[in-house]
């Protein structure tokens, strides 16, 4: 199992607020890592970090490759369907594409194997008969398909989906964590959520942010373990294969 993200007693702040606190974690090349906490308790934050939007204070963040460091990692990511704009006049295949634009020569055509693997994941995510459609006119199920194949086209080391249930398609909800599981098999994901139930049945371990980082391997917590990470009363309540999770009334 390959190391591929160390992050060591990292603090980050806005301004004169510490949004995270000596915050620690490692992430292997197989993991399927969800990381769940309260609103406002740093998750977005901890993404920046790794995405390299956001400097620490303190601490550091480091990558690596066939256990050698390196200056950055490959890495995918599927944002909040709010940051999207749905008005940008440009296609489903050139979404996707877009995700190769990094490794395509300047006023060069993509090569036979990147059109190639295009094609492939669209495919994939099942979108072939929507692949020149504008993605103004896609359903929020449809476009996560668009937005998370932009995101594995490069096959990155690593997958990071911030809250990809807000799209809230309940028809695509069954096939889009299928398709997590496939895509774990190449690569390493770290899934933000606040849906504390469907984090149990997806992922392999657990991160619980609440401006420190409480890390469990498994997926077998406690409810005592929830409480005490979170800083308040959790319920779970398991629902077929993806569980639902119920707050109790809590104060913050």
């Amino acid at each position: 199992m390959e190391k591929l993200i160390e992050i060591k007693g990292v603090t980050t702040a806005y301004g004169t607020k510490i949004a995270l606190r000596n915050v620690s974690l490692e992430v292997f090349s197989d993991d399927f890592l969800g990381i769940i906490g309260p609103n406002g308790g740093g998750k977005t934050t901890l993404l920046k970090v790794i995405l390299g939007l956001l400097e620490p204070v303190s601490g550091t963040v480091t990558f690596f490759s066939e256990g050698h460091e390196v200056p950055s990692l490959k890495i995918g990511y599927l944002p909040q369907l709010n940051q999207i704009d749905r008005k940008f006049p440009i296609s489903v295949k050139e979404v996707i594409a877009s995700g190769l634009a990094s490794e395509k020569r300047r006023f060069r055509d993509f090569t036979g194997e990147q059109k190639l693997r295009i094609g492939e994941v669209i495919t994939q995510m099942g979108l072939d008969d929507l692949a020149g459609r504008a993605i103004g006119e896609l359903s929020g199920g449809q476009l996560q398909r668009v937005l998370l194949g932009r995101s594995i086209v490069s096959r990155p080391r690593l997958l990071i989906l911030d809250e990809p249930n807000s799209y809230v398609d309940k028809r695509f909800e069954s096939r889009f964590y299928e398709l997590l599981g496939e895509i774990n098999r190449e690569s390493a994901i770290i899934l933000v959520s606040h849906d504390i139930g469907t984090i149990l049945a997806m992922v392999k371990n657990i991160a619980c942010v609440n401006e420190t980082l409480h890390y469990h391997p498994g997926t077998d917590v406690t409810t005592d373990w929830l409480n005490e990470t979170y800083a308040c009363p959790i319920e779970l309540i398991g629902h077929g294969d993806l569980p639902h999770r119920v707050l109790k009334r809590h104060d913050h």
